[in-house]
């Protein structure tokens, strides 16, 4: 690439425990880590805070397993070793929604074992969000969250301050679905790449310095030459996905990657709210209807016919699977929504992810998949 459109976001994205203080140093507010994207988020802004989602780091560890199981997911370990290694020392509080039963522990293990924790929030949420009652029973979990936030900082949550954080928020996923656009065009003038750079920074960031970065990403994006082919379109899907290395290496051998169904990525910011007068029901209502995490994608599963439209939106050739080792969830839902991208015509990859991955030989893996997609001429 001849420009350095998006090196703001990659800076960020390798120095986030930096960015992170030098914002507390700057405002003297709360940083609070967070740990899955059903996260109120918009709660903590109101409060002041900083909420920054828990990544994991990709390296060998061997502190989580006299916490965890080491059958728990990749994500749960890396998380949890994150905090016991002294990552996220920043951070006065940590708070997790309910999502799998796996990250629920990884959670509890944190608030117990890490010393700097000085205070922790549990949100339930409820995982049939399908049912009648579900928007109802989380408002009221919402308006308790907001009440706990009172009390720990001695300041009221307004409806005016829950309000404008609503607002700055939607504006957050609106740009971020302005440079995801850019994606559906021949040639796409944003790589998967730079894509998952700015959605991942999104999760710890400023909201109003990384929407300050976004329009002018969006401002010069129009004028933009590529330098490259896009080859064979990709889709990806599974849990979160932060593994840039890997991200990097499909685009390398002749492919893009053009959208997603992540909590990474596109799951964490594609639908805004809808505002309804109340600020704390506008905000519970709009994380039950946001894209279904497949913890929360039954009876019906809303989500098989919401990935086959992105990958058709996005005119994606092709879908890679990354499923994290022992990921129950997304384990439950993959044959049945591999066989319904398959039978309209989505040929997929399946691919196991661990803490660290093997890039050589997921790279062999890509470049097979892709010389069987161009014999089957679907390129």
């Amino acid at each position: 690439m001849s420009d350095q459109l998006f090196d703001q976001f990659k800076t960020w994205y390798e120095k986030r425990h930096d960015y992170a203080r030098a914002w507390k140093q700057r405002t003297g507010g709360q940083v609070v880590a967070t740990m899955c994207t059903y996260t109120p988020e918009e709660l903590l802004i109101a409060a002041g805070m900083l909420p920054v989602r828990v990544l994991g780091a990709h390296e060998p560890q061997n502190v989580s397993e006299p916490h965890i199981f080491g059958m728990f997911c990749p994500f749960c370990r890396d998380s949890l070793a994150q905090g016991l290694l002294g990552r996220f020392d920043y951070c006065e509080g940590v708070t997790l929604t309910q999502s799998c039963i796996q990250y629920r522990q990884a959670f509890g293990s944190w608030r117990m074992h890490v010393p700097t924790v000085q205070w922790d929030y549990y949100c339930p949420m409820p995982n049939d969000v399908q049912s009648p009652h579900a928007r109802k029973a989380h408002s009221g979990e919402v308006q308790r969250f907001r009440e706990f936030l009172e009390q720990l900082t001695g300041q009221k949550l307004t409806d005016d301050k829950l309000n404008a954080a609503i607002a700055l928020v939607d504006e957050n996923r609106r740009l971020l679905r302005q440079i995801y656009d850019y994606r559906k065009e021949a040639n796409p003038k944003v790589t998967g790449t730079e894509a998952v750079y700015a959605a991942l920074t999104a999760q710890f960031v400023d909201k109003a310095e990384h929407n300050a970065a976004m329009k002018k990403v969006l401002a010069a994006l129009p004028g933009r030459k590529m330098d490259r082919e896009e080859g064979i379109r990709f889709m990806t899907i599974g849990s979160e996905n932060d593994d840039i290395a890997f991200m990097n290496m499909v685009e390398s051998v002749g492919s893009t990657i053009v959208i997603d169904d992540q909590c990474s990525g596109t799951r964490y910011f594609w639908n805004e709210s809808k505002p309804n007068g109340n600020p704390v029901k506008t905000i519970a209502e709009r994380y039950c209807d946001r894209p279904a995490c497949p913890t929360k994608d039954y009876p019906s599963h809303t989500r098989f016919d919401h990935v086959l439209n992105l990958a058709k939106d996005y005119n994606a050739t092709a879908a890679i699977f990354l499923q994290q080792k022992f990921c129950d969830p997304h384990e439950g839902d993959y044959p049945d929504l591999k066989r319904h991208l398959e039978s309209n015509g989505i040929p997929t990859l399946f691919l196991e992810f661990d803490i660290t991955n093997p890039i050589g030989p997921f790279r062999i893996r890509i470049e097979a998949f892709l010389e069987t997609l161009r014999e089957d001429d679907l390129f």
